[in-house]
């Protein structure tokens, strides 16, 4: 998709990987509008104007008619996507059971997962049907149907108890009780800037190395990011499930040791078998630690402000890794695509270690008091 986009509107490469950076950018945004409004009000409605709002911009992006535009709208994007993992996440953490959190962690983030999966047979299933400049419209204006959830969370899913339970008067208190919890907040930064720079690192420039490097068609490139995002659920179940069992760090200390592992074949594999082998355990590691986040940082989070923390926690990482692409991109250029990624994501995997080992850990907390 980036070189379809660069040729459409006229622009380096770099141009259109830019506007991934300016998404990430500015989802901390919308993490801090969306997060409070549902710790105010409640995580339901906050929600829904969230999924509307990103759909309606999703699909407006496929009626950009220059590259300001797409890179404003892009954007705009980021906002809302900023807003939906937090309060989802918070929202979804509430309801689980204590005993089926681990497990059910993993399934909601494995939802990235099964959204790349869609995007790439999405892919070859439209772009071959339409002329170039209609194709990655069509794509864009597909990817305007989540605003369809709206209308089951309105219609299906009940109010959190947890938050009523633990509701702020007004918006000082929360801001107050954020405050007090600076150094908390500080420590989540940092761990979900190297998730950031672990997961963006893998993915995003992927299929762009795999089409440059080993010069793969497009459809080669699609069935292998459909395989190795079905390793990233299968990841993420797992190490979901192991969590539970024998602790949130312990988890996922061992899903980026599977990566660590993963990365000669997954860089340096010399055929699509041994990269096919590589990615799908490459992408088992890094969503399987993933898949354990939901709830570790929900555990962690301060009751009354559990719409917030953990959504602008995610995306303060997002904000300070944005450049991943570019970085990794611009390495590429003095190290060449192999070693650029390999080396940037062995740096980053035993930083991760460390943190996550050092971490606090709040396994288990219970979110809805007993009456």
């Amino acid at each position: 998709m980036f070189d379809t986009l660069a040729k459409h509107f006229g622009v380096d490469k770099k141009d259109i990987i830019f506007t991934t950076t300016a998404t990430l950018a500015l989802r901390p945004v919308g993490a801090v509008i969306f997060g409070l409004l549902a710790d105010r009000y409640g995580r339901r409605i906050p929600l829904i104007a969230n999924v509307l709002f990103f759909s309606l911009i999703e699909l407006l992006c496929g009626f950009a008619p220059s590259y300001t535009v797409f890179l404003i709208l892009r954007a705009l994007y980021g906002i809302g996507m900023g807003g939906e993992w937090g309060v989802g996440a918070s929202l979804a953490m509430e309801q689980a059971p204590p005993r089926w959190r681990g497990l059910l962690s993993g399934i909601l983030q494995s939802g990235y997962s099964i959204g790349y999966i869609l995007a790439a047979i999405a892919s070859r299933l439209i772009l071959p049907h339409f002329s170039f400049d209609m194709g990655w419209r069509v794509m864009f204006w597909v990817g305007g149907l989540p605003a369809l959830l709206a209308l089951y969370i309105r219609s299906s899913v009940p109010e959190s108890e947890a938050w009523k339970q633990h509701r702020v008067a007004d918006m000082k208190e929360l801001l107050r009780t954020l405050g007090n919890h600076i150094p908390m907040m500080l420590s989540l930064m940092l761990m979900m800037t190297l998730f950031m720079f672990f997961s963006h690192g893998t993915q995003d420039l992927y299929p762009d190395f795999l089409k440059t490097v080993h010069r793969f068609s497009q459809a080669t490139v699609s069935n292998l990011a459909i395989f190795y995002n079905i390793g990233a659920v299968v990841g993420a179940m797992i190490f979901g499930m192991l969590s539970q069992r024998r602790g949130r760090r312990f988890a996922i200390v061992c899903a980026v040791a599977l990566a660590l592992l993963a990365i000669p074949v997954w860089a340096f594999g010399p055929t699509l078998l041994t990269l096919a082998a590589g990615a799908f355990i490459m992408q088992m590691g890094v969503q399987g630690a993933w898949g354990v986040i939901p709830a570790h940082l929900n555990e962690l989070s301060p009751d009354s402000v559990r719409g917030l923390v953990p959504g602008l926690a995610y995306q303060l990482g997002i904000l300070f890794a944005s450049g991943t692409n570019s970085i990794e991109y611009a390495l590429q250029h003095r190290f060449g695509y192999q070693w650029a990624l390999a080396g940037f994501e062995t740096t980053v995997i035993v930083l991760l270690a460390i943190v996550v080992m050092f971490g606090r850990e709040q396994h288990g907390k219970e979110f809805v008091v007993s009456e």
